[in-house]
């Protein structure tokens, strides 16, 4: 008998995963989803960018859904790459020795999205980078060459086209892509967490009605842009 999932609060199975994001991102592309390549920067001694030495940490699986904020779900996704506690404690610590006191972590793709997480939920071990979904390589459409997937999050915190990343003992002013009602600090799903000032379940029904539109808005962005291109 095939076990029964149970969606989080507000949440339906949309089958299979769109590529999505806020509005204004939908015709903006990688600049490259070859080589994955992460600069590191912040309250830390020595900047550094991590390139090649990601290959030779120790790679994972991470099976997990995948919660939008907008209310779909796409379930069981297989993710691949390699642990996000294993990045920062092989490479970001020992090489560029951040402050102890650093736990507020900006994230940045080469679209130009960014987010936030405390550095704690970095540090859970189901965050991963990922190179590869469902046993094939990581499409553009879903964030090649290198995303972060964090499951306990809403999706907005799985920032695509991962490529920059800064560390800070305090916030430095950060503002978020979109309106900073729209951004959680924490955005974990199973508090309900959708943005700010606003409650998680009055956040659904302003959402839903945005799916179909955005999805579609995104999909034909990047028809234009594998004609343009032939890039997947």
């Amino acid at each position: 008998m095939k076990a029964i999932t149970v969606l989080p609060k507000g949440q339906f199975d949309i089958g299979d995963m769109p590529r999505f994001g806020l509005s204004q991102f939908a015709d903006r592309f990688p600049a490259q989803t070859q080589c994955p390549q992460l600069q590191v920067s912040g309250d830390m001694r020595q900047e550094i960018t991590i390139g090649p030495e990601l290959s030779e940490l120790p790679q994972t699986q991470v099976v997990a859904d995948f919660h939008c904020v907008t209310t779909w779900s796409s379930l069981n996704l297989k993710w691949e790459g390699v642990l996000f506690k294993d990045v920062f404690e092989h490479l970001v610590q020992p090489l560029g020795m951040p402050d102890k006191q650093a736990r507020f972590v900006i994230l940045r793709g080469q679209d130009g999205a960014k987010t936030s997480l405390p550095l704690d939920d970095l540090l859970k071990s189901n965050v991963i980078l990922a190179t590869r979904l469902n046993d094939e390589p990581l499409s553009m459409a879903h964030g090649a060459p290198l995303r972060l997937v964090a499951p306990d999050h809403y999706g907005y915190k799985s920032i695509k086209y991962l490529n920059r990343m800064s560390l800070h003992v305090e916030n430095p002013g950060y503002r978020p892509s979109g309106f900073r009602f729209m951004e959680h600090p924490r955005a974990r799903v199973s508090f309900e967490e959708r943005g700010q000032f606003f409650p998680g379940w009055f956040l659904r029904y302003a959402y839903r009605p945005l799916i179909k539109p955005t999805a579609r808005l995104f999909a034909n962005a990047a028809e234009l842009h594998t004609g343009k291109t032939g890039e997947p």
